[in-house]
């Protein structure tokens, strides 16, 4: 019977995910949406108010969701934080606490 022990054998990184082939229409969409959201408010329905600032909730959940996925998957702080335009430690500090 062979058989490996995992303490002899090497741990490999994920393969990192890199076809974004959708992303960018996505997020195009997502944006034509939530200004037409804003455009109907403004033309009167002020009971969809609250709704639309939910949403900024919502998007925050959501980037959270994917920097916790992101470090999941083997991604850095810093790699996280540069796409975002900060450094590693502030990506750490404002989503490192969250599971």
């Amino acid at each position: 019977m062979n058989t490996v022990k995992k303490s002899l054998t090497p741990h490999l990184p994920r393969q990192r995910r890199r076809d974004v082939v959708e992303n960018d229409a996505f997020a195009a969409f997502a944006r034509r949406i939530i200004r037409a959201h804003g455009r109907r408010v403004a033309d009167g329905d002020v009971e969809a108010l609250r709704d639309l600032v939910a949403l900024s909730a919502d998007l925050d959940d959501a980037i959270g969701e994917a920097v916790i996925g992101l470090r999941a998957f083997g991604y850095s702080w810093a790699e996280i934080g540069s796409r975002l335009g900060i450094s590693r430690q502030a990506a750490q500090q404002r989503w490192g606490g969250q599971s």
